[in-house]
């Protein structure tokens, strides 16, 4: 299944020196393709991430269907078209400097920008509020107001989020507003979540608080109800 590759791609791919991208373009430029069953056998447990850091040296992907080993479809990638390499990635991602990520912890206030619970500056990861793979560090500027510090399970679920949800809705209208007001993007100001009028709380108890937590899950249990169900029914009985 081996095909000849754009020399612009090749190029670019050549340039490419991150070790979880090089390896899929290895696959790729080896067999034409590679499948998420071949990824996850060399130790990529994440398949779509390894191919993202691809895409975010500009280099199109193609995401087409195939069967795997045991007869069902799986995805697999391949180089795209190479009219569409997006220039102001190239080179990847820019480097934070190291005093970049102390700013964000000091403007975060020491918090998550999603569950908004405090933890010490090495748990947080560095987010783009806008992901890279669509928009990149332009010129490579890095403006605080474009990142955000996470934590690792919150990163986790916006991943999710954008992958079955944003990249479907508020990424496909183009518009750079509509992108940032999304909760995804700014989970501290937002108007929507993925162009539905939504709103969440995400609420966390920690340690003495775990108590407090336990005594909301046993009444909840009691009127046979989920605990944000009967947080809710508190709220609107109290008038709150």
């Amino acid at each position: 299944m081996k095909r000849k590759v754009h020399p612009k791609i090749l190029t670019l791919a050549r340039q490419v020196r991150g070790k979880r991208a090089k390896a899929v373009i290895g696959l790729i430029l080896k067999h034409g393709q590679v499948t998420t069953e071949e990824l996850e056998r060399i130790g990529y447990i994440h398949p779509p991430r390894a191919v993202r850091d691809v895409r975010e040296h500009g280099i199109p992907i193609e995401t087409i269907r195939v069967k795997g080993k045991n007869g069902k479809s799986i995805a697999a990638y391949k180089f795209g078209n190479p009219a569409e390499i997006q220039d102001f990635k190239l080179g990847g991602r820019t480097t934070f400097p190291k005093d970049f990520k102390l700013k964000l912890y000091k403007k975060q206030g020491k918090k998550c920008a999603i569950c908004n619970e405090e933890y010490d500056e090495r748990f947080f990861q560095i987010d783009h509020r806008i992901p890279y793979e669509l928009f990149g560090d332009r010129g490579g500027a890095l403006r605080l107001r474009d990142f955000m510090l996470l934590c690792a399970t919150c990163n986790r679920k916006k991943d999710r989020a954008t992958e079955t949800g944003c990249k479907r809705t508020c990424f496909q209208s183009g518009d750079l507003k509509t992108m940032r007001s999304c909760f995804w993007a700014s989970p501290e100001n937002y108007s929507h979540i993925c162009m539905e009028p939504v709103r969440r709380a995400e609420v966390v108890w920690r340690g003495n608080e775990v108590e407090d937590y336990n005594r909301v899950r046993r009444k909840a249990r009691a009127q046979r109800l989920p605990v944000n169900v009967y947080i809710k029914k508190l709220l609107k009985e109290s008038g709150g």
